[in-house]
């Protein structure tokens, strides 16, 4: 299985990094404007947000649904070759894209969990970061025409979906059935603090995932140099996910908070210092806490915390990725319109209201 999840999680951020970073240019290329793109791709986290409350209403994210989701999400990119032109076409493929995306990392989640462990959680997970950053430079150097963009989408939706079957095959020989039926018993109310940390702590990475690259090469780095800083960040990704086994022993709260503080003072450096290579380039290592180490922590704390357990990593994904990722990327597009200084300062203050959240959590 070990083998198995870290080739899934592989194809599955190689496609992530693809339609996050490329589909976009893609889409320009093909003859959209900055408006139409920036509407099909909020669309992707408010779905994500939005279909963990179907499984409140009776829907069981079991292997069927799994299976459906693996179709799903190879349909929508696929269907991006016919609707490249096509505004409400490309949005309706986008948000079937977004639907399987969102069913799909949670099953996964709790099978590696179940089998791996979160001490070796990292070790498979780092897998999907490397996966990530392949893709990206191997693509930036192929891609020109949309096709072969697309044609990188869709290969990479298969191989996820070829190895998200096997998985699922694999996982019904050895599953315990408790989890067929778990998923009606779940109320995210019940630890309110904690989902509002998680919501948080990703509305401060808006300014981060939408804005960084403008920011500093506003500031004079070169875009080469930029780069360079995002590869950097994703080393120290992965190293953390590769020896975060030891830290994982400890309480998982107080990683929270802690990793939700560190990732508040990152911010901050980026924000008093966006000319300086040294600084932005500690700041981009402390991604092995505020990404790393924090996304294991919390998948880790919901696993222990809920019996329903796919159902509680599918809301962590809607509520932090979704819901969070949508106001944190509206917010920090606010902040550069109007106030561009204070654009990692807004940042830093979701990220100590996370930690204040978490905190908050632990005295409950």
């Amino acid at each position: 299985m070990s083998i198995l999840a870290a080739l899934f999680y592989f194809f599955y951020f190689a496609l992530i990094g693809v339609h996050v970073i490329f589909v976009p240019k893609i889409l320009s290329m093909s003859g959209m404007s900055a408006m139409e793109i920036g509407i099909i791709f909020a669309s992707a986290p408010l779905v994500r947000f939005a279909i963990p409350f179907m499984f409140l209403r009776g829907f069981v994210l079991n292997q069927q649904v799994f299976y459906i989701s693996l179709i799903l999400m190879l349909l929508g990119a696929s269907g991006f070759y016919p609707a490249l032109s096509h505004f409400w076409a490309l949005l309706s493929v986008n948000i079937l894209f977004g639907i399987g995306i969102a069913l799909i990392l949670p099953y996964v989640e709790v099978i590696a969990l179940e089998h791996i462990g979160r001490e070796k959680y990292g070790k498979i997970r780092l897998f999907g970061s490397i996966g990530f950053i392949a893709v990206a430079l191997v693509l930036v150097r192929w891609l020109t025409t949309p096709q072969i963009g697309i044609s990188f989408l869709i290969a990479m939706a298969m191989g996820t979906l070829i190895l998200g079957a096997i998985i699922g095959r694999e996982h019904t020989k050895t599953k315990n059935t408790e989890y067929d039926s778990e998923e009606s018993v779940f109320n995210p109310l019940s630890h309110l603090y904690l989902w509002v940390g998680f919501f948080l702590m990703q509305v401060s990475f808006g300014p981060f995932y939408n804005f960084f690259t403008i920011y500093v090469t506003d500031h004079g780095l070169s875009l080469d140099t930029t780069v360079w800083l995002w590869s950097f960040g994703v080393i120290a990704e992965i190293v953390m996910f590769y020896f975060q086994g030891a830290l994982l022993r400890r309480n998982l709260y107080v990683i929270l908070w802690a990793t939700a503080f560190i990732t508040a003072f990152r911010w901050l450096v980026v924000a008093l210092f966006p000319n300086s290579l040294a600084l932005l380039a500690i700041s981009q290592s402390l991604h092995a806490f505020s990404f790393a180490l924090f996304h294991t922590a919390s998948i880790s704390t919901l696993f222990a915390l809920y019996s329903a357990r796919r159902l509680s990593q599918q809301f962590f994904f809607g509520v932090s990725y979704g819901l969070g990722g949508f106001v944190g990327a509206l917010g920090a597009g606010l902040l550069y319109q109007h106030v561009p200084t204070y654009l990692f300062i807004g940042g830093a203050f979701a990220a100590l209201g996370a930690a204040g959240a978490f905190y908050a959590h632990t005295r409950q």
